[in-house]
C-alpha cells in the first residue's frame, strides 16, 4: 500500500512539495449521480424549474469550483487549469449522471479538481431542485480515469452491479 504524502514523519500535516517532479500533461475524469423523484427530472428536462436552465448553472458551479480547488482543500496544490468540461445525462427516469474532466500541464494531478467539479454540479442541482423535492440522493462520487505523472494511467473497473436499480 503507498505511502500517506500529507504527513511527515511526526504526523504534521503538510503540503507535498512537488518542486522536483517533472511538469507532465495531466488528465482526470470523475463521476456522480443525483437521484430524485421522475416528476423533479421532467421538470429539469423540460427547463421549467423557476430558477432557471439547471444544467447550465450545474455546469458553471462545477467549473468554478474545479478552478477553486486549492482553496477549498487545504493540501491540495492550486493549479492553473488548461480546461474543465462537465456533461449530463439522464442515467433513468429518475437519475442525472454527471461526469468532469480536467486537464492540466504540470507536476502534480487534477483527480481533486473533477471530484470538486462533480460535487459541486450535484449540489448545485439539488440547490436549484430543492423546493420540489427535497429527497433527492447525491452518490457515487468517484475518480473514474487519471493520466499522467509518476502513478501511471488509473481506469476504474466497476464491478457487476449488484441487483437491478445499481444500488
Amino acid at each position: 500500500m503507498a505511502e500517506l504524502t500529507h504527513f511527515d514523519a511526526e504526523g504534521a500535516s503538510r503540503m507535498v512539495d512537488v518542486g522536483g517532479k517533472p511538469v507532465a500533461e495531466r488528465l482526470a475524469r470523475a463521476s456522480g449521480r443525483v437521484r430524485m423523484t421522475p416528476e423533479t427530472l421532467k421538470l429539469i428536462r423540460d427547463r421549467r424549474l423557476a430558477k432557471g436552465d439547471v444544467f447550465e448553472v450545474a455546469r458553471i458551479a462545477g467549473i468554478l469550483a474545479a478552478k477553486q480547488t486549492g482553496s477549498l482543500i487545504p493540501l491540495c496544490h492550486p493549479l492553473a487549469l488548461d480546461a474543465v468540461e462537465i456533461s449530463f445525462a439522464f442515467a433513468d427516469e429518475s437519475t442525472v449522471s454527471i461526469e468532469a474532466v480536467a486537464k492540466v500541464v504540470a507536476r502534480t494531478g487534477v483527480e481533486m479538481e473533477a471530484l470538486a467539479a462533480v460535487s459541486v454540479a450535484a449540489l448545485t442541482i439539488y440547490d436549484m431542485c430543492k423546493a420540489v423535492d427535497r429527497s433527492m440522493v447525491i452518490e457515487r462520487i468517484q475518480l473514474e480515469e487519471k493520466q499522467g505523472g509518476r502513478s501511471g494511467h488509473y481506469q476504474r473497473e466497476e464491478p457487476p452491479e449488484s441487483n437491478a436499480s445499481g444500488d
